[in-house]
């Protein structure tokens, strides 16, 4: 059985990792290159990173970050934001992310899924998908969870998963940043559709959180802001859900 996954995120603006609330009210979380370097100190399993300005600007800072992470860290990251062509996930690739996670340019391009793919490999591709309680039950939303698609998200993975994608990174709006914990229906609704590894994300806030989202059918759980500020050690959490029959990795990735 392959090992549940610990999944550190940062939000990346203007060149600096922000945290908030229901994607909304930002604050300060530090240096991005530095807290990769903390979290490759503290065993995690991976890194994402996401661009959520998406500027031009923005986007040359983090292909920077990128360089950077991949010269200091030795861990497997993701990154995303902002790519909406073939051109921009090669030179991230390129770069030194393992992986890019595509969202917004997913719906609105659903080929560039196939194109990645057919480039890099499923592995390579990543499948943000933003999703909130509405009278569809659950929606796609993309822009930052700022625009409704009217796109049903057992519809959305179907096809996202037909077309390529090696991963699903689901985020609950409704909880992102609440610490309530994790949306456990949303979990086992998404469960219920993917044959691919899927990623839990928003509403992380204690170590049982991540413990529901693994039994939910999580294959990897993702926070932030719990980690970011000490909330959560990540190493205490691992041998949180070792001892509760959870298989996660206990040792950190070797220096090559």
């Amino acid at each position: 059985m392959l090992a549940k996954r610990i999944i550190a995120c940062l939000d990346v603006k203007d060149g600096v990792v922000v945290k908030g609330r229901q994607f909304e009210n930002l604050v300060y979380g530090g240096d991005p290159v530095e807290l990769a370097q903390k979290y490759c100190d503290s065993c995690i399993d991976e890194l994402v990173f996401l661009d959520i300005t998406a500027s031009l600007e923005s986007r040359r800072t983090m292909i920077h970050v990128v360089k950077k992470v991949a010269e200091k860290t030795n861990i497997p990251f993701t990154v995303g934001g902002g790519i909406r062509d073939i051109e921009t996930a090669s030179e991230l690739i390129y770069a030194g992310a393992d992986k890019v996670s595509i969202n917004t340019a997913a719906v609105e391009n659903p080929k560039l899924i196939e194109k990645i793919a057919s480039k890099f490999g499923s592995q390579a591709v990543v499948v943000a998908v933003d999703a909130k309680r509405t009278q569809l039950g659950f929606e796609v939303f993309i822009l930052s969870g700022k625009k409704a698609t009217g796109i049903k998200l057992e519809d959305w993975l179907r096809n996202v998963q037909e077309l390529g994608a090696g991963e699903i990174l689901l985020t609950s709006i409704d909880k992102d940043g609440t610490k309530e914990g994790f949306d456990l229906e949303l979990i086992s609704l998404a469960r219920k559709v993917l044959k691919i590894p899927l990623i839990a994300s928003g509403g992380a806030g204690t170590k049982q959180h991540f413990l529901e989202a693994f039994k939910a059918g999580a294959d990897a759980a993702l926070g932030a802001s719990v980690f970011h500020f000490g909330l959560i050690d990540v190493q205490d959490l691992k041998r949180y859900l070792s001892q509760n029959k959870i298989n996660v990795r206990l040792d950190c990735w070797e220096v090559e």
